[in-house]
């Protein structure tokens, strides 16, 4: 049998945390704009930042909705509301609360940023590198971000209230080398709709999921376009396991482009349904998004996939 420990590291991250009130961040910068390079462990995606005086790597991660730090570096922080949540293996993911002075990314500071703290063991024991913490979607909120996966760089930039209306980067000069795919945030989380069998189907963009995963109680029709490949384990932070389904999903259409396949973990999502106040499809890992480049306007609400 297969192990997926990351995808179910996700899970279990968005079961503990996808609840948790937070407090929007103060963002101040240098220059609005700041280039990043980074590395990668599988897909996903590490760049250096510093919270208070503790510097590393950080997992850009739209699953996740603020900062998490690893509490293996950070016990010495005074924590409030521990929280324990079961993920879809009956498994326990535990979490509390703190807060941090400062977060540095490049040019980017965060001030007085409340932060949730959980074991990430399981990332780092799989991908053999040390990771602070995730970096989430609260962060970037009022950021463009274009990820540049054939240069290894990030782009930032924080765009103000005047230039909400028209800021677009350099980068999207040429309209005909990307497609613009309308995006929504809800409660920190990055939503896409998408179109499959003529059924309209929601959701999250997760670039710290390596894996794409689709909801198994969807209609029979849905799962004409799955070609099935195997079975597999999900292990998740407790010692049960669930058994899964490992496809391939065809002709799922984003913003008018179909893609033409893409592998999919097929499991039960009806835990998410709680999680977010309303049920989600499926989650959308970078894996067939990441082929060169790809960005988001958080603030207009916009996705691009360049050809």
């Amino acid at each position: 049998m297969t192990y997926f420990p990351k995808v179910n590291a996700v899970l279990a991250i968005f079961f503990a945390l996808v609840m948790r009130g937070t407090v929007d961040p103060i963002v101040s910068s240098d220059s609005a704009t700041c280039t990043l390079p980074f590395t990668k462990a599988g897909n996903l995606i590490l760049v250096q930042a510093k919270v208070d005086t503790t510097s590393g790597y950080f997992i850009i991660d739209t699953g996740s909705p603020n900062l998490v730090l690893n509490i293996t570096y950070f016990r010495r922080y005074a924590t409030t509301n521990p929280t324990e949540s079961g993920g879809i293996t009956g498994g326990v993911a535990s979490s509390v609360q703190t807060s941090v002075d400062s977060l540095y990314l490049g040019g980017v500071r965060f001030h007085h940023l409340d932060a949730d703290m959980i074991d990430l063991g399981h990332i780092e024991n799989e991908k053999g590198v040390k990771v602070l913490g995730l970096l989430g979607m609260q962060l970037f909120e009022n950021f463009e971000m274009i990820i540049d996966y054939d240069q290894s760089l990030l782009y930032l930039h924080l765009i103000r209230k005047k230039e909400a209306p028209t800021y677009q980067s350099a980068l999207l000069s040429d309209t005909s080398a990307y497609r613009v795919v309308p995006i929504d945030i809800e409660q920190h989380k990055l939503i896409v709709h998408t179109e499959l069998k003529g059924r309209k189907l929601k959701f999250v963009v997760d670039s710290g999921a390596e894996t794409s995963v689709l909801d198994s109680r969807l209609p029979n029709k849905v799962f004409e376009n799955v070609t099935i490949t195997r079975r597999v384990q999900l292990h998740g932070t407790g010692a049960q396991q669930v058994e899964a389904l490992l496809g391939d999903l065809r002709n799922m259409t984003i913003g008018g482009q179909v893609i033409a396949t893409m592998p999919v973990l097929i499991t039960n999502l009806e835990s998410m349904c709680v999680a977010y106040n309303n049920c989600i499809d499926g989650m959308l890992s970078f894996d067939f998004l990441s082929l060169h480049k790809i960005g988001f306007n958080f603030v207009n609400r916009k996705m691009y996939i360049w050809r």
